[in-house]
């Protein structure tokens, strides 16, 4: 066949290639998509868009912007303000990888091993979560009260120890907080772990029940591996939600004290809504966005072989 003809062949393939695909409906499916492509991408990218150009300006949303480059980067990166509020943000983020992120999952292992209780449990876990996060972080405020009569100084006055001063101290505020952020939060992740646990053949615990093996055992040998994608996703999704912590902050201390519980969210608020300078605010808003990003993408080239 000479390249002459090769090529019409191609290019009759190709005609009738389009013409099935507009005769089996395709117009019709773009037609549906583009109002949903248009309404995702306005509310969605559209935001992102204007911050990342609200971040070369300067502008307070009520007089017109004036464009000052990298001006507002160069506030951001040099305000003394922001090695702390990282610091903080990073602490925070670490205490609940540590202590916050593992609790779910042995929740979960547990209730998974309830037969008959396992819903009874599974509400109990997660009434948490609908108490309203501004109604949490006051009620607790009022656990965390730093007077000796205060519920949990009181309770740990049985034993002998305290009191304490839980949000008054720059030692123990950021682990108090993670505590209630764990309480509050646990109980989603719970049941995600109770849905990926349900995928697990129960032929392979039953096996492992007969050679002996205990819960432990049964945990490492079978569930770790068996959710071993779940965990990971849910490992890289705390870590991005950690390093936004705003609402506990913001309402148990305000960033204090000494600025010891500040993160970079409270931050962005205070450039944004006390101080008026919604630039500077989006600035540190892109540089955080983009530090996520790549974590993220290096989380996901590290752990790729992993899944």
């Amino acid at each position: 066949m000479t390249a002459e003809a090769s090529a019409t062949s191609i290019s009759r393939t190709r005609r009738r290639s389009f013409r099935s695909w507009v005769t089996s409906g395709g117009v019709t499916k773009i037609a549906f998509a583009l109002p949903l492509l248009f309404i995702f991408g306005y509310f969605s990218w559209g935001p992102i868009v204007d911050g990342i150009v609200m971040s070369v300006q300067n502008t307070n949303l009520v007089d017109d912007p004036e464009f000052v480059g990298w001006s507002n980067f160069e506030y951001v990166l040099t305000d003394p303000l922001l090695p702390k509020a990282a610091a903080n943000t990073l602490y925070y983020a670490f205490l609940a990888l540590v202590f916050g992120f593992p609790v779910p999952l042995l929740l979960a292992t547990f209730m998974a091993e309830l037969r008959g209780t396992r819903r009874l449990y599974s509400v109990l876990a997660y009434l948490p979560v609908i108490v309203p996060p501004v109604v949490a972080v006051l009620l607790w405020k009022f656990f965390y009260s730093p007077e000796p009569t205060g519920l949990f100084n009181t309770v740990l006055g049985w034993i002998g120890a305290g009191p304490f001063a839980w949000l008054n101290s720059a030692d123990i505020v950021m682990p108090a907080i993670v505590l209630e952020s764990t309480w509050a939060y646990a109980g989603s992740t719970v049941i995600i772990y109770l849905a990926a646990l349900t995928a697990v053949q129960r032929d392979l615990y039953e096996a492992a029940e007969l050679d002996g093996a205990g819960i432990i055992r049964r945990t490492w040998h079978i569930t770790l591996p068996q959710i071993r994608g779940v965990l990971l996703i849910m490992l890289l999704l705390q870590v991005i939600n950690t390093m936004q912590v705003f609402t506990e902050p913001f309402i148990f201390t305000g960033g204090g004290p000494n600025n010891a519980s500040t993160t970079l969210l409270l931050m962005i608020y205070n450039y944004a809504f006390i101080d008026g300078d919604f630039g500077a605010a989006t600035a540190l808003s892109v540089l955080l966005a983009a530090f996520l990003g790549l974590l993220s993408a290096g989380y996901f080239v590290a752990t790729r072989r992993l899944n």
